[in-house]
């Protein structure tokens, strides 16, 4: 089987956690659907089931969700080697509450639940997979959650940066404040005194 760019990118991200067969590999990636998001188009909006967990293979999306006052509070930025969706509307089959939406012209492929479920019957190593990607997924909220209660506005802006420095040129500073948890104004003065120092 003749693999393209995306394929080799999706089959090293899961070779970093279980060993797949020349046959397991190709048979996983007839599974995979091809999807492409417009900059500023979403993938998934509030009221919709997730039809696919993603992974991205080329640009950036947000997920986020709004308030009660329409204000985006953004739970996580998507890149290249990500793996993105809402897993719980996934799982479900029940609306999903969260926006993914791509800031930037996005490919990604995508499994179906019904492809998902199969996956696990025909190659059962995927579910460890899956389970590694989904404690990884659950550590990540966690230590966010936690940062959000412990640290400052500038530790977390800084912890951000650190951590992920490939995204935090690649979105706004308006998307950066809405996983912040600040006003844009605020983040702003935050960026200037953090680039004095």
């Amino acid at each position: 089987m003749n693999y393209n760019e995306s394929h080799h990118l999706i089959l090293n991200n899961i070779s970093r956690f279980i060993d797949l067969t020349e046959l397991e590999k190709q048979k996983y990636i007839s599974l995979l659907t091809e999807i492409k998001v417009k900059k500023k188009d979403f993938l998934i909006q509030a009221g919709e089931t997730t039809k696919y967990e993603y992974f991205i293979t080329k640009g950036c999306l947000k997920v986020y969700t709004l308030d009660e006052n329409g204000a985006p509070h953004v739970s996580m930025f998507a890149i290249e080697d990500y793996w993105t969706g809402d897993m719980s509307s996934f799982i479900t089959k029940e609306p999903s509450r969260y926006y993914i939406k791509a800031t930037e012209h996005s490919e990604l492929l995508g499994i179906s639940r019904a492809n998902y479920d199969s996956l696990f019957q025909e190659i059962p190593k995927f579910e460890r997979f899956y389970r590694i990607l989904y404690q990884r997924s659950l550590i990540s909220y966690i230590r966010r959650s936690n940062h959000g209660i412990s640290l400052t506005a500038e530790e977390r802006y800084v912890d951000f940066k650190k951590k992920y420095p490939q995204i935090v040129n690649r979105i706004t500073q308006k998307d950066l404040a809405g996983y912040i948890g600040i006003t844009p104004e605020f983040m702003s003065k935050i960026i200037s005194k953090v680039n004095r120092k």
